[in-house]
């Protein structure tokens, strides 16, 4: 993975000190959207990284919201469908759900029952990853995880 192209991603991300809350540092991919050409390298750099690491995948799976934005088009790119996992009580239909603890305050996601299927394989997608809450579900600890840039 060229540095080079990490660099175009990483500079279209933007830091917002005490926000939403005080104490909390939230990483803005707004500069990065607005970018073609960085949002692209996006692109490029996760399907990459999935086509090495993982030769079969039936889904992305994208994280409400943001992960609404990066999921679609890599999905497309991979060449196969885009699943939903929205905030509680967003989808239509029967659903599964999961809580969990945020830097500030907690959250609950849901997914279609009949989205995913046993022995599916399934990439979950999001912008950030800010204190591993999305993951802390016992169910998750042992789901391999990647991330493209990583902040002290």
């Amino acid at each position: 993975m060229s540095e080079e192209r990490l660099r175009r991603v990483r500079d279209r991300v933007r830091p917002f000190p005490d926000f939403p809350v005080p104490g909390v540092l939230f990483r803005d991919i707004s500069p990065l959207l607005k970018d073609p050409a960085a949002f692209r390298t996006l692109i490029d750099l996760l399907e990459d990284h999935l086509r090495a690491s993982f030769p079969q995948i039936d889904f992305i799976a994208g994280l409400d919201s943001r992960g609404f934005l990066i999921g679609p088009p890599l999905a497309q790119r991979l060449g196969i469908g885009f699943v939903l996992i929205r905030k509680k009580g967003k989808l239509p239909g029967p659903t599964e759900s999961v809580s969990y603890a945020l830097e500030y305050g907690k959250a609950e996601l849901e997914i279609q029952s009949d989205a995913v299927e046993p022995g599916q394989k399934v990439v979950i997608v999001d912008d950030l990853l800010a204190t591993g809450g999305e993951r802390r579900s016992e169910k998750l600890r042992s789901i391999p995880f990647y991330s493209l840039l990583q902040y002290d």
